[in-house]
């Protein structure tokens, strides 16, 4: 699915973030307080069913809380902050979501003056570590998105740590982050644990295909052997993993 903010254009034009269902449902809905209605119409140039739910952002939850740090761009911080609903877009086939967007007004200054005071300024780390040695974002680390007592997180953790530093090796952190450097359209973010285990089928299909990295002008730029050998093994190993873990997770749902 998509999800962004709404800037007045068709959805075709907008700039927008692919997440696996589970990312979204389990890192980025949360955010929001919901008022418990919503409005149902269908949107003509779209072609797709459209609910509105007026929502509030949830900007007190500590730092760990957020899928990373928002406030690195003041003005997506600020539109977060202010955000007054959350637009479904949803297939008249079978009613499954497309697109989220979320629509910005205006923000409290009082409110985001007293939020943005005790928000730490924004060091370029996406993932960091605490005070008392724990990675955070808290969230990120599947928290919430698998059982506590699943016997894989462990092996998931170590397993993502290593795929991190390939990625790293392969580029693939010059472009698949937040701040979005290359303004890329439909950007994929790769730059913590859940993220990049909601998109490892692509990573691995973009390499084993040669579709990543790409060059500055957008082209196609093959990875070293060595570096493309040692990428695919740690991403193979990472689904691996996370396939044992989601069939635990379906197991005990049964």
């Amino acid at each position: 699915m998509l999800w962004g903010r709404a800037r007045g254009k068709p959805l075709k034009d907008t700039p927008l973030t692919e997440f696996a269902p589970d990312v979204y449902a389990g890192l980025y809905a949360p955010l929001f307080m919901f008022e418990g209605r919503a409005e149902v119409s269908y949107d003509e140039g779209e072609r797709l069913y459209k609910a509105t739910l007026p929502v509030r952002f949830r900007n007190r939850l500590a730092p760990g809380q957020f899928p990373y740090p928002f406030w690195h761009d003041k003005t997506k911080w600020g539109g977060y902050q202010s955000a007054t609903a959350l637009v479904f877009y949803l297939r008249p086939d079978d009613g499954r979501i497309k697109v989220v967007q979320f629509q910005p007004g205006v923000v409290d200054a009082e409110l985001a003056a007293k939020v943005d005071a005790d928000v730490a300024a924004f060091d370029g780390q996406w993932l960091w570590t605490d005070s008392a040695g724990r990675t955070q974002p808290q969230v990120t680390l599947f928290d919430g998105l698998y059982d506590a007592a699943n016997p894989h997180l462990p092996q998931i953790d170590s397993a993502y740590r290593a795929l991190a530093l390939e990625l790293r090796e392969g580029e693939c952190d010059d472009c698949h982050v937040p701040r979005n450097p290359k303004k890329i359209e439909r950007l994929v973010l790769l730059q913590t644990p859940a993220h990049a285990a909601g998109e490892i089928k692509r990573i691995l299909h973009s390499v084993r295909s040669g579709e990543m990295p790409e060059d500055e002008d957008g082209h196609e730029k093959p990875l070293p052997p060595a570096v493309e050998a040692r990428l695919l093994a740690r991403a193979e190993a990472f689904d691996a993993v996370l396939t044992e873990a989601r069939a635990w997770e379906a197991k005990q749902a049964h």
